[in-house]
């Protein structure tokens, strides 16, 4: 009689990760990464764990599950308020390493980014903020929006009249640079503009996720 050729059901490669059989409890899982040997059960890791030969890839797999069981509790027990803050820090992280990469100097004093550096590089957190022209707290629904936010060194964001503009105070020094900038008639519209904004949580996450692109973006294409 006539053999039938065996014939695989599946094939060798795929577009993804190569699936691979966990060696506690037998289940086919695809691996997060190449040397991960066993599945994301914590109970399969420590079995696999108790032979020396996978202690490190234990160790390994319980880092990445509790690093991943940790990130998902964090971001569920999260309010809207934390939403919230996450995202105004993502467009000020943004504005900051925009203005940063073309050059610009502070917005309130004038002074450019090497003699801001020489005088005040020692700081904590650096010599540069990402300050708001119109205050969120007095103006609440400016807070993420992007014309309202400049580059500004660290004395003039903390109210430090050491190095504002001669004649001027640190706020009207702002407005001075920003007319500069974008103009009178775009200034006395920002100033104008009370229009509310009242994000959902998910359109909060959203904001969040597209200013952190940008930003890693612009730093690859300085590292490049």
């Amino acid at each position: 009689m006539k053999r039938t050729p065996l014939q695989r059901k599946t094939p060798l490669t795929s577009g993804g990760p190569r699936r691979k059989r966990c060696p506690s409890c037998r289940v086919m899982f695809t691996p997060a990464r190449d040397s991960q040997v066993v599945c994301g059960e914590i109970e399969c890791a420590i079995a696999h764990g108790q032979s020396e030969k996978g202690r490190e890839s234990t160790r390994k797999a319980l880092a990445d599950v509790g690093r991943s069981e940790i990130k998902v509790r964090k971001e569920a027990l999260k309010t809207r308020a934390d939403h919230l803050k996450d995202a105004e820090k993502a467009v000020r992280d943004y504005r900051r390493t925009y203005e940063l990469s073309i050059g610009s100097g502070c917005i309130s004093c004038g002074q450019s980014q090497e003699v801001i550096l020489a005088a005040q590089g020692w700081k904590v957190g650096g010599a540069f903020d990402a300050g708001h022209f119109m205050g969120k707290g007095a103006r609440p629904e400016l807070r993420m929006e992007p014309t309202n936010i400049w580059l500004q060194c660290k004395g003039c964001n903390s109210g430090s009249y050491m190095h504002a503009r001669k004649g001027y105070t640190v706020s009207q020094g702002f407005r001075f640079g920003l007319i500069a900038r974008i103009g009178l008639e775009a200034v006395e519209a920002l100033e104008s503009d009370h229009e509310p904004r009242k994000h959902t949580v998910e359109e909060l996450k959203a904001i969040t996720a597209e200013y952190r692109a940008k930003t890693r973006d612009l730093k690859k294409g300085a590292a490049a």
